[in-house]
């Protein structure tokens, strides 16, 4: 089985091809000169067009996060954390009851 690899575009073409687009040269006109399909530039513009110019285009599957948002994932990741180990706590407790009621009946 032959795998492809996944084409990989920089943010500076990115941004190229955006700026192109947005000045006037069609989406159509544009994948076909590039060689790109035109669903992936339409996507680039609305991600230029919708997000903070500092997070476009991250790179590598890594989501654009504002500080805020990644401050609030890590308190997150910390609650489910501690639920974790309050439920294990409560099960050896239980678990611990249990051999105490039965070691002090024989």
């Amino acid at each position: 089985m032959i795998m492809k690899t996944r084409k990989r575009y920089d943010k500076t073409f990115k941004l190229e091809v955006v700026q192109r687009s947005l000045d006037g040269v069609s989406v159509k006109q544009l994948a076909d000169e590039l060689g790109l399909h035109a669903n992936m530039i339409s996507r680039w513009r609305k991600e230029f067009l919708d997000v903070d110019q500092q997070l476009i285009f991250p790179g590598n599957g890594k989501e654009a996060l504002t500080e805020d948002q990644r401050e609030i994932r890590r308190l997150k990741n910390e609650l489910a954390d501690a639920k974790l180990e309050t439920q294990i706590l409560k099960k050896a407790i239980r678990i611990f009851s249990k051999s105490d009621v039965n070691s002090t009946n024989l």
